[in-house]
């Protein structure tokens, strides 16, 4: 009987090297990113930011849209024609705020002003005008338009940010749900090791080989790892949970992750791969590519147009118009610079304090992003050096855990030896087992760790990585 405890004790503190799951029942790391990124309603949504911007881009150019406008008035009063005016023009604005217009008008009646009064076919006119002095390098129109394609670029560098952050917040999820797991199978493999040692006990104690009171204690052991087994099964469900809030289908369908489903047990090798990261020196990272910091540039050039727009308020307004008029425009040499109809527009606000306080304020926005970019441009680096640091230090914590499980398996091992030439007790077995269990969990939340801070190190470089649903 005493051999026969001695064996079940040798097989049940074996180190356990979990069964592979089937294919079908492993959801890879990598084929959950991908339809994290494709299908879930924030990274979607990040898209729309696109779509904003490029919307905000045509609105912007609709500011350099030919226009068309006709005017058509009359009046009859008792039997009299007072006016009868018909006016269409057509403008074409144009880059540096020069505008081509051609106009036609032809007016009619009793009462009309003399000014008014054209040939019977109407009048013809084509001309220019431009602004000289305001309006002329940079006015709203073309301010409009740049800042709406920067703004553009700029959504850009928002929407891999926001990519980024749902993928970071995926992965750790999917993390946190890995270890649940494996904490789960160390609970599992040492409540069998528990119902083992208890039935090798009992009929020991039916034997008379030991005292009675020692099942007692065996059964202890199994009642602690049963319910250190129901704690990790709740958490696992519950961590699973987590993960189903990232999986999403094409038709905006959640998905759930069924009981019987299992993360990838030693998804190591594909992260680094997945996330991007794999084999990338420190210094080979250009910050000056990180989409915050280029979001950051697109808007300080942003404002650097707007606070060019403010200096330009500061000129006078000086706009010059002058148009050829001709009764028959299909004859070319009809138009003489002798036939002609111009003007000249001068506006200037005598002390400027509009225009002075929004070019101090323009001036203030653009050093406070300027001041944001340094900031965020160190914090960057910094963070960036930090989680270098602690991979660093994980790879060699892995190590330390690694031998500190193996060397705790090796006592428990002697013990059980012990025990079985009368030398030990259950009450030592039992805490030996405790000090291993213990480094296991512990080894666990150091692997997490060490996984946790690789998608760090993602989130930090912002990096929007290529997937495709399916691929594992």
């Amino acid at each position: 009987m005493r051999t026969y405890f001695i064996c079940l004790l040798f097989f049940c503190v074996a180190p356990l090297l979990p069964a592979q799951e089937p294919d079908s029942l492993v959801l890879g790391f990598r084929e959950y990113l991908a339809f994290v990124k494709q299908f879930h309603p924030v990274a979607r949504q990040a898209n729309l930011v696109i779509g904003a911007a490029e919307a905000n881009l045509l609105q912007s150019r609709g500011g350099f849209d030919p226009k068309l406008a006709v005017d058509y008035d009359r009046k009859e009063f008792k039997g009299s024609e007072y006016y009868d005016r018909f006016n269409a023009t057509f403008k074409i604005p144009t880059w540096y705020g020069i505008e081509l217009k051609g106009q036609f008008e032809q007016n009619e009646g009793d009462f009309l002003n003399p000014e008014e009064t054209v040939p019977t076919d109407g009048l013809y006119s084509a001309g220019v005008s431009v602004s000289v002095a305001r309006g002329l390098w940079i006015n709203e129109r073309m301010a409009t338009l740049r800042k709406a394609k920067l703004f553009t670029r700029q959504s850009e560098a928002d929407r891999d940010l926001l990519v980024n952050q749902i993928l970071f917040d995926a992965a750790s999820a999917y993390f946190n749900w890995l270890q649940a797991y494996r904490d789960q199978l160390v609970f599992a493999q040492f409540l069998e090791n528990a119902q083992i040692r208890f039935e090798g006990v009992r009929e020991s104690a039916l034997a008379g080989d030991i005292a009675p009171i020692d099942t007692v204690e065996a059964g202890i052991a199994v009642q602690n790892r049963a319910l250190s087994l129901e704690q990790a099964r709740v958490r696992l469900r519950n961590t699973a949970l987590e993960v189903s809030n990232f999986l999403w289908l094409d038709d905006n369908v959640p998905i759930e992750i069924r009981e019987e489903v299992r993360p990838q047990l030693r998804p190591s090798e594909v992260v680094d791969q997945t996330l991007e990261i794999a084999g990338v020196p420190l210094d080979s990272f250009a910050l000056e590519a990180h989409p915050k910091l280029r979001s950051l540039d697109f808007k300080i050039q942003g404002l650097e147009v707007d606070r060019r727009l403010k200096v330009n308020q500061l000129l006078p307004q000086i706009d010059l118009e002058y148009n050829f008029l001709t009764e028959t425009p299909e004859l070319i040499n009809s138009f003489q610079t002798q036939e002609y109809k111009g003007g000249v527009t001068f506006r200037m606000p005598l002390f400027l304090r509009k225009e002075r306080g929004a070019l101090r304020l323009a001036r203030f926005k653009l050093q406070d992003a300027e001041f944001e970019r340094d900031n965020a441009l160190v914090s960057i680096r910094n963070k960036v050096l930090a989680i270098y640091n602690e991979l660093d230090s994980f790879d060699r914590q892995n190590a330390l855990i690694e031998g500190i499980v193996v060397d705790y398996n090796r006592l428990l091992q002697a013990e059980e030896r012990k025990f079985s030439f009368g030398e030990s007790s259950l009450f030592l077995i039992n805490s030996r087992e405790r000090a291993l269990i213990d480094a296991r969990l512990k080894s666990n939340e150091v692997q997490n760790k060490y996984l946790l801070t690789k998608a760090k190190l993602f989130q930090a470089l912002a990096i929007n990585p290529e997937l495709n649903p399916g691929i594992n």
